[in-house]
């Protein structure tokens, strides 16, 4: 059996590609967009691939099984299971429980897992040369290291009321069909550490079902129904505002992307042009270059792993955008943008000076600095991580205005009064100072040390509210 994880850092996703080396026959399980990473495993191993799968509709990412398809002209396994609502509206084999797939020497067979979305499938892997006993669970978005699906995104992110606590029901029982499975096999899920898909997501890549009956906190309630559905539903993150578009444009027919595009560097008059008619432009610089100098009206999106999460919150799919970026970051910019669909980069420039625009600062400021803002009247304190960082504990006096929707929420900031904004480490406030400054708040410090080089000095702070703070 050939076996290797495929695995994009800036969204936490695992993909995987399973061969038999016998027949030279290979399974894509959960492909990202830009395809090419798997015709070069599967042409560096002698394998050709003939089946695809995807565990579920996706959320979070834009699933490549469409582009593979097209190009390997492999038959497409998906779900059919979880009711008429949560059927792919485009050709594909579909998959029940217990359905096998047979991929050479190997077998994949379906269990239906819904909890995270009611159509979620995990296959489970023998390699029958070896054994007839099963070595290997796939479970996508359903058990991960550590943590488990969340049935919430549903509700939260696609606007469908009520499906949290069924999904929460649904996960309850999915979870004694994985208990029930041999304690040595391996599990491999769809994402890691910083993926919004889970609140507690382990960064180790793989487990096994006994370590995950030992260590993950959903196994530890399998007769306390009530109180895993309150766990479970408690403090999880916000949803980035993009995932609805991808639980749309994974179950419909869609335009396919087969390369990796490249995309133009605009000409001066070219980006004037377009800037001057309105068009967005993401600076992808360090928020410390960004400081020292952005073209106004510009948004400070650091081309880092982030890059692809805080463009789908801040970003829709009908608006053309211009980069600012190194010739060198281009592609790999494009790659992060086109895994969740953001394919309307009109170009790119590389220095924002040569644009002849008079450029604009930042007003960074020190802890020394911050610490004689608090408490003042005509102060006010923005803690824009998000809400569940905050209650977890928060400088006294901040309010908390998460910074994916503070474009949605500029009528809580005050343009009467100085504003401070922090975060955790500087990351989002400086997206936050740019939306601000974007938006015509002029009286805007940002205090990029954030909770980070708080804590450091101040010790651990928990239990705050608008008038106190309890030290541990």
């Amino acid at each position: 059996m050939f076996f290797q994880h495929v695995y994009d850092k800036s969204l936490a996703q695992g993909s995987y590609v399973i061969g038999c080396q016998k027949t030279g026959e290979a399974i894509v399980i959960d492909a990202q967009r830009d395809i090419d990473i798997y015709s070069d495993i599967a042409k560096q191993n002698n394998l050709r691939i003939t089946h695809i799968a995807e565990t579920h509709i996706h959320a979070d990412f834009l699933c490549g099984s469409r582009e593979l398809a097209a190009v390997t002209n492999a038959t497409m396994y998906l779900s059919d299971e979880g009711g008429e609502d949560w059927q792919y509206q485009f050709p594909h084999k579909g998959l029940k429980e217990g359905d096998i797939i047979r991929v050479g020497n190997l077998t994949l067979e379906v269990i239906h897992t819904p909890g995270h979305t009611p159509e979620s499938i995990s296959f489970l892997l023998t390699d029958h040369p070896a054994t007839d006993k099963p070595v290997i669970v796939l479970t996508g978005d359903f058990v991960f290291v550590g943590d488990i699906g969340r049935p919430d995104l549903l509700e939260k992110a696609a606007g469908l009321a009520g499906t949290k606590e069924d999904g929460a029901k649904q996960m309850f029982q999915s979870l004694k069909k994985f208990a029930a499975l041999p304690e040595y096999v391996q599990v491999w899920s769809g994402h890691g550490a910083g993926s919004a898909c889970g609140k507690a997501l382990g960064a180790v890549a793989s487990s096994t079902v006994g370590y995950e009956k030992i260590r993950n906190w959903a196994l530890q309630y399998s007769e306390n129904e009530k109180g895993f559905i309150d766990y479970l539903l408690a403090d999880q993150p916000e949803p980035p505002k993009y995932f609805a578009m991808m639980k749309h444009l994974n179950k419909v027919d869609r335009p396919l992307l087969i390369d990796v595009p490249k995309h133009p560097e605009l000409t001066k008059e070219q980006f004037i042009s377009a800037y001057e008619k309105g068009m967005k432009v993401i600076d992808t610089r360090n928020k410390v270059e960004f400081a020292k100098g952005f073209i106004p009206n510009s948004l400070n999106i650091q081309g880092n792993n982030s890059f692809a999460t805080w463009c789908g919150w801040l970003l829709n799919y009908q608006e053309q955008f211009i980069l600012v970026a190194e010739d060198s970051q281009m592609e790999d910019l494009t790659r992060k943008l086109m895994r969740i669909g953001l394919d309307n980069i009109f170009g790119y420039i590389s220095d924002v000076n040569a644009t002849g625009i008079e450029l604009h600062t930042s007003d960074v400021i020190s802890l020394e600095e911050f610490k004689t803002q608090i408490g003042k009247d005509n102060v006010q304190i923005v803690d824009v991580r998000g809400a569940s960082e905050y209650e977890a504990g928060h400088v006294q006096g901040a309010e908390n205005v998460f910074v994916g929707t503070l474009m949605d929420n500029l009528g809580k900031i005050s343009k009467d009064k100085q504003v401070v904004i922090h975060c955790q480490a500087g990351d989002r406030s400086a997206i936050a100072y740019s939306i601000l400054a974007k938006n015509g708040f002029k009286n805007v410090k940002n205090f990029s040390g954030g909770m980070k080089e708080w804590l450091a000095e101040n010790g651990k702070t928990i239990g705050c509210n608008e008038t106190s703070c309890t030290k541990a």
